[in-house]
């Protein structure tokens, strides 16, 4: 009961707060350059993070900050179990560029950000066309010094399940020529997919050492899958200590 009740608070203080986001930005957005919108989107992020702490008792702990980039062109492979995963890179990095579902663009007043923003958005049902654009838009991306974020799977995935990995990943690491660094997660613990409820824990996303550039696909795709599950089925399997958390 008394998650399910911390749930509805977060959900309410969550929505209320997007709404505002969206309704002050929404004009401002259409004149400003995009440069301008990175950080509140990087604010309202970590307000996000900080109400889910204060709501639910959910916390944040991040692993390998040594890999996280801090300015600079980089290429970041993630584990999705949950929607936080769609927030955290906008807090966690200086300039996120995450490819994303073009169904997203649709969203009233959302998809106007997430364009301004200059979002990747891919056409799943376009085939090779969709290929192509995604990687005309990652390497301008990559040009202007954006971190791009990539979650190989292509959906969300609960704990202790798998989806094989898509060949997304391959164009985007030959075409951008940066080291791959897989990230994995245990998100979908804390804020499930398709539930309601979220119970306290801590959220840890655990960045793990760059695969090098040039790997091939047969190599890439089975060497990113094997680091990234294997230490997601570690996170999911203990209880994680809450020390070195993201306040």
């Amino acid at each position: 009961m008394l998650v399910m009740l911390r749930s509805t608070l977060f959900t309410v203080l969550f929505t209320t707060l997007t709404a505002l986001l969206i309704l002050l930005l929404i004009v401002p957005v259409m004149v400003l350059p995009r440069r301008a919108l990175i950080p509140m989107l990087r604010l309202y992020a970590g307000f996000v993070i900080g109400l889910l702490r204060l709501t639910c008792g959910i916390r944040l702990r991040v692993t390998g900050r040594e890999y996280l980039p801090t300015g600079g062109a980089a290429l970041i492979a993630a584990k999705h179990q949950s929607a936080f995963d769609t927030l955290v890179w906008l807090y966690l990095l200086p300039d996120a560029c995450y490819v994303l579902k073009q169904e997203l663009l649709r969203v009233p007043l959302w998809g106007v950000l997430a364009r301004k923003s200059k979002m990747i958005a891919v056409d799943r049902q376009a085939g090779g066309k969709a290929l192509r654009q995604m990687l005309t838009e990652a390497k301008a991306a990559g040009a202007a010094g954006r971190q791009v974020v990539i979650f190989p799977e292509g959906t969300r995935v609960p704990p202790g399940q798998r989806v094989p990995y898509q060949p997304g990943i391959v164009g985007l690491a030959g075409t951008l020529r940066l080291p791959v660094i897989p990230v994995a997660t245990n998100s979908g613990l804390c804020w499930p997919r398709n539930s309601f409820g979220k119970p306290p824990g801590v959220i840890t996303v655990a960045l793990l050492p760059p695969l090098p550039v040039g790997l091939a696909r047969d190599a890439l795709i089975p060497a990113l899958e094997a680091v990234i599950e294997a230490e997601t089925d570690r996170l999911c399997g203990v209880n994680n200590p809450v020390d070195k958390l993201v306040d």
